[in-house]
């Protein structure tokens, strides 16, 4: 069973004002990188923080009342939940939300803000979703799938109408992907009214089932679900939505968490948006070099969710710093004795560092009777300037090594 253009448009008309029409945003940095035209379909500002409220809205809409008198029951790593929480809410119907043990705190909150019951089950999306199957028939709950549901794919290909309507002469969509509805809906819109348009999907290869699914045939499941971007860490695409991936979908990429990490800092700094790892998957395949840009090509990366931890999010942004060159970290060993450390400190802010942190070493170092060992973490305008702090503290004389980024994984 597949969906129509029709199918989208009726589903636009019962979403009504209940969905934000979300911004198309031009990036000036990257349009002058890349030697083309960037955009991005802000869908992290849409309400409750991602594109899933459009699919919730439309699927719940069309229940019958038998359905929406059981109440409906989702699983969903976060975004799902509160979509269907905030759609089930508007129409009075009972919501119960089975999220992964893990899933962060702040989607577990807003979901439970708009009414919905919440429980922790399993390690993944997909254990989630199997305790929620279990639940649904000991209660006779309507189930409410996250992606493999034509009513659900069609709300999500709202987004799609929009993104056409807003850049008309796009060449090139990026559309991150889990389980694959929302690529499936937006393509479906755009094969419709726009067939010469390159749709490219994008996965995190900690949990990337796409692609080894398309070249088996049918949908099969990856072993593991390890990424940052928990709202497209789904082991297993659906039987729905992988045809329409095969049938409108010209390349599959898959990103590193380390390009996610990027693409999200880089919507922080340059945008000034906040976007969760699915959110700026797309991106992260631009980032990275993945995909080839023609110049003055008009390139949209849907940015699908904004519904990121904030310890997340400032552990990403502290390790693009340190990648980045922004944060270095020296060691130094002197001679102990009143007032050593407040010299160190001069010379630092002399060449205009920042301390961040500094350790004081002393056994665990083994450093020679009669030193300590000192760690500065600084913060340095780039890597130039990182090698300028390092040259001037040599000049008077102290013994510098600079801290490899990355030891601790070998």
């Amino acid at each position: 069973m597949s969906i129509q253009l029709s199918d989208i448009l009726a589903a636009r008309e019962r979403q009504g004002s209940h969905v934000v029409r979300t911004p198309v945003l031009f990036d000036s940095f990257l349009s002058a990188q890349f030697s083309a035209r960037v955009h991005f379909k802000a869908e992290c500002l849409q309400k409750s923080g991602s594109f899933k409220v459009r699919g919730a809205l439309n699927k719940i809409a069309l229940l019958s009342a038998d359905e929406r008198a059981r109440g409906v029951i989702a699983p969903s790593a976060g975004n799902h939940a509160q979509g269907v929480a905030m759609a089930a809410a508007l129409q009075g119907i009972e919501a119960v939300i089975v999220m992964p043990l893990f899933a962060p705190l702040t989607k577990i909150e807003a979901t439970k803000s708009y009414g919905a019951k919440v429980i922790l089950h399993g390690a993944t999306f997909d254990d989630a979703a199997a305790h929620a199957r279990e639940l649904s028939e000991q209660h006779r709950y309507t189930f409410i799938h996250a992606f493999n549901d034509v009513d659900i794919i069609a709300g999500q290909g709202t987004l799609g109408l929009e993104l056409l309507e807003q850049l008309e002469d796009v060449d090139t969509v990026l559309i991150p992907i889990g389980g694959g509805g929302l690529i499936a809906g937006i393509a479906t819109a755009i094969r419709a009214l726009r067939p010469k348009v390159r749709i490219i999907g994008v996965q995190a290869s900690g949990c990337a089932a796409v692609r080894p699914s398309l070249e088996a045939g049918y949908p099969i499941a990856v072993q593991a679900a390890q990424t940052i971007a928990d709202g497209i860490a789904v082991k297993r695409p659906g039987e729905l939505t992988l045809p329409m991936i095969q049938q409108f979908v010209d390349e599959i990429i898959e990103v590193s968490d380390d390009d996610i990490a990027r693409a999200i800092a880089h919507c922080v700094t340059h945008a000034r948006l906040v976007v969760e790892g699915a959110g700026a998957a797309g991106l992260a395949a631009l980032l990275a070099g993945k995909i080839t840009v023609s110049s003055n090509e008009n390139i949209c990366a849907v940015l699908c969710g904004g519904n990121i931890d904030p310890n997340l999010l400032a552990r990403v942004l502290e390790q693009v710093m340190v990648r980045q060159g922004r944060y270095v970290m020296y060691k130094l060993a002197v001679v102990d004795r009143p007032g050593a450390l407040a010299q160190i400190t001069e010379r630092v802010a002399e060449i205009g560092a920042n301390i961040i942190d500094i350790f004081h070493r002393r056994a665990l170092w083994l450093a020679p009777l009669g030193k300590v060992g000192v760690e500065l973490v600084l913060e340095v305008k780039d890597l130039a300037h990182g090698d300028e702090v390092k040259r001037h503290l040599e000049s008077y004389g102290y013994h510098v090594a600079k801290e490899a980024q990355g030891d601790w994984l070998e």
